[in-house]
């Protein structure tokens, strides 16, 4: 047969290859059967094969799956598409690297309609399940007509006919007792509960444990289904209630007790998003939206005990340059404990997150500012509280000495029982005590880690690793550099980045540029569509010598740029919340321009770029203004 395969002789270069458009109104599953060859050892910079989504009215692909390990056979990749009713491409791209012995091939692309764990073993590839070598037992496929003393079953399940296939386990080999056979389902790459369906056959003479597990991607088991009769001649039908919010594993498992075991075949997995029973078709899968806040309209799903007291206010503070804002826009609400009304020693103030589901891996993010004299530590802890228990666990407590910075924390956790996540600021003394900023609290299901392998949002940019999208455009001096931490100069630039406190942001030097330079950071070009873009994006302009930061879009085609939006001079000592609702069907670039003010003290920076389809959800009051207001440092309770 034939395969497609990359060009070696343009290292560094990408391959790129595109499918007509496509479309599916039914979930369905894209499999991919390729080859990473290479003579090398481990080279810094592989190659990869990658596969992007290119959904229409988007001007990002999504990358939805990526590989980079070499290996002497073909492999098979097994992705998830979920429903959707817009059209799409898939697109492969193959990344030489700086590997000179490399080759990417692609021997099939194939979509079929339906999940990726079904399967009736019909074809060689048999869905991306695999067996997991073992010296004694192993699954093997069954049937096919081989008329051998090993197919012991008559017929599969799926044609019902002896030309048909299935998996089974025999015990023939058994050497050692409880020795187990495993067949591993391809990862989901999707969320889905429902119900999983199985047919399988088992002839044992001694006792037979056949088991079927849920591994996440930090290996943890959970049994969800187990053989309850001792005999089935027959093809007898089995079904389990499935949820899987983040990418899971389904494991069969076989362990025999004895060489006489007899055996277990296995044929037609399949799934429905309806749960098997009906009484438990009430179950509502969890939203994990529901348990964030950004406290902009109130608390949400959180709530205080009052038997302490006013523990944590609701607070807003006006832009300014002496008082930091709040995270999610740098003008809107936030939570303070420890006021100026609460502040008595032995004061205590507790922060009720909503009740959570038990079993699942939670992944809790938020971000702190503390603003104090001394360290600090103690001063804010996270519990988890289990309900019928009354137990308090702590998960997470501060360390570090105030530093007036929105930092985020990370915290992963899973609990057998349903629990809730309780935020407790407390202060011992009245010289401890401070303040304790509060603000964006997220949960997401899977671990925290699991967040960082699904690959990020394609058109966001935080600059942690790079300027993604972006170059830039040398003029004379004025560039625009990426750093973490404060600027060099005192009374201008932030003091950390806004992503995650201690990550990085792109900003302009001052000090190394004349007054009225500009510094220009240009995006790549980017696919033009239909219909409404929004624009989000975080600057910091403070210090009193500063100068302009612009925003402009190039059309393909156009000589001159159009203004999207404008700030003129010092705005605030927070990173405040740029939005720009823009079109364009032609391609086209976004430019960030910063114009270097009167004095040193002009460090414009920006972070936390994203790009989305469709109208912004909220509007900006001004796209183009000067100055900062009157009311400084007023803070609104």
């Amino acid at each position: 047969g034939h395969y497609i395969s990359v060009d070696t002789s343009y290292e560094g270069e990408k391959a790129v290859l595109s499918s007509p458009e496509l479309h599916s109104e039914e979930w369905s599953c894209v499999r991919l059967i390729y080859q990473i060859a290479t003579t090398s050892e481990a080279s810094p910079d592989p190659a990869r094969l990658n596969l992007y989504l290119r959904q229409e009215g988007e001007s990002f692909d999504r990358l939805l799956w990526s590989a980079k390990e070499p290996s002497d056979s073909w492999l098979i990749a097994s992705l998830d598409l979920m429903n959707s009713t817009k059209k799409y491409k898939i697109v492969l791209e193959g990344e030489m690297g700086q590997d000179k012995s490399a080759s990417i091939a692609v021997f099939e692309i194939k979509i079929t309609p339906g999940y990726c764990i079904e399967c009736d073993f019909e074809e060689n590839h048999l869905c991306g399940f695999v067996n997991r070598w073992n010296p004694n037992v192993n699954w093997f496929v069954g049937g096919g007509n081989i008329r051998n003393s090993q197919s012991v079953l008559p017929k599969d399940h799926t044609l019902n006919s002896e030309l048909g296939h299935y998996m089974y386990v025999d015990s023939v080999y058994v050497k050692h007792f409880q020795e187990v056979a495993q067949l591993i389902s391809p990862k989901t790459m999707a969320p889905m509960s429902g119900c999983l369906s199985f047919y399988y056959q088992l002839k044992q003479e001694s006792s037979i444990v056949f088991t079927v597990y849920l591994r996440d991607t930090s290996g943890f088991y959970e049994e969800i289904w187990k053989t309850d009769s001792a005999l089935s001649a027959d093809w007898v039908l089995a079904e389990v209630d499935f949820d899987a919010p983040y990418p899971m594993e389904v494991i069969f498992e076989v362990a025999f007790n004895s060489a006489k075991g007899g055996y277990v075949a296995l044929d037609d997995i399949s799934f429905s998003p309806v749960y098997c029973s009906n009484q438990t078709g009430m179950r509502t899968p969890f939203n994990p939206a529901e348990a964030g806040c950004n406290f902009e309209e109130g608390l949400c799903n959180f709530y205080q005990d009052h038997k302490d007291g006013p523990g944590w206010s609701r607070v807003k503070v006006k832009r300014n340059v002496y008082r930091a804002g709040d995270h999610t826009t740098g003008f809107g609400y936030y939570l303070l404990a420890n006021t100026k009304f609460t502040s008595q020693p032995g004061y205590i103030g507790r922060l009720y997150g909503p009740t959570l589901p038990g079993n699942l891996q939670f992944c809790l993010r938020f971000y702190y500012a503390l603003y104090g004299f001394f360290k600090m530590s103690g001063t804010l802890a996270v519990y988890i509280f289990e309900e019928n228990h009354v137990v308090q666990e702590k998960i997470w407590s501060v360390l570090d000495s105030p530093k007036g910075v929105w930092t985020q924390a990370e915290i992963a956790f899973k609990k057998p029982m349903p629990c809730k996540v309780v935020f407790v600021s407390w202060c011992k003394s009245f010289w401890d005590c401070g303040l304790v900023a509060l603000d964006d609290v997220s949960l997401s299901l899977g671990s925290c880690q699991a967040a960082d392998l699904l690959l990020p949002n394609p058109g966001e940019c935080t600059f942690e690793k790079d300027e993604c999208m972006f170059t830039q455009k040398k003029r004379g001096r004025g560039s625009w550099h990426r750093r973490r931490g404060p600027t060099p100069t005192s009374y201008t630039g932030p003091k950390g980045d806004h992503t995650t406190g201690v990550g990085y942001y792109m900003y302009i030097e001052a000090s190394n540029m004349v007054y009225g330079q500009r510094a220009y950071l240009v995006s790549r070009s980017l696919r033009g569509t239909s219909g409404k873009q929004c624009l989000t994006f975080f600057y910091h302009m403070y210090g009193a010598g500063t100068g302009l930061l612009s925003v402009y879009l190039k059309k393909e085609g156009d000589e001159e740029e159009i203004p999207l939006w404008r700030r003129t001079g010092e705005q605030s000592i927070s990173w405040l919340r740029g939005l720009i609702e823009y079109e364009s069907d032609r391609n086209y670039q976004i430019i960030f321009e910063a114009i270097r003010g009167v004095s040193m003290r002009s460090d414009t920076a920006i972070d936390d770029i994203l790009f989305q389809a469709g109208p912004c959800l909220e509007v900006e009051e001004i796209q183009f203004s000067s100055g900062y207001p009157d009311s400084l440092n007023e803070i609104e309770y």
